[in-house]
């Protein structure tokens, strides 16, 4: 199954002082298992455009929605036998423990 994971900021980060595990040999391990197909960090929240039809008129906006509290900083497309494998997969990352992951399955439209 493909996930689509949301590396995201977290407003109460994880308060264990032992090291984080390393980014890199995360995508190393994940890329040579073939479970990361894609994967990519954003550009600031800054560079975001916000886009909105309202009553057939465009409204354009210059960064992320104003109630936005956490920024996803990046994201990782994972191919993965289930839930629980991406959810493994997602723990080990490091911003597991600096932020929050999020993981969507993609929809399936020809069911």
């Amino acid at each position: 199954m493909k996930y689509m994971m949301f590396v995201c900021s977290d407003a109460e980060p994880d308060t264990d002082p032992s090291a984080e595990p390393d980014i890199n040999e995360w995508v190393r391990e994940n890329d040579e298992a073939g479970r990361r197909r894609q994967g990519a960090v954003l550009a600031p929240p800054t560079a975001a455009t916000t886009v909105r039809v309202r009553n057939k008129e465009l409204l354009v906006t210059d960064g992320p929605f104003t109630e936005t509290k956490e920024v996803i900083f990046g994201f990782d497309l994972l191919e993965c036998a289930d839930l629980d494998e991406a959810i493994a997969v997602a723990r080990a990352h490091p911003m597991a423990r600096g932020g929050r992951i999020e993981i969507r399955p993609f929809a399936d439209f020809e069911q």
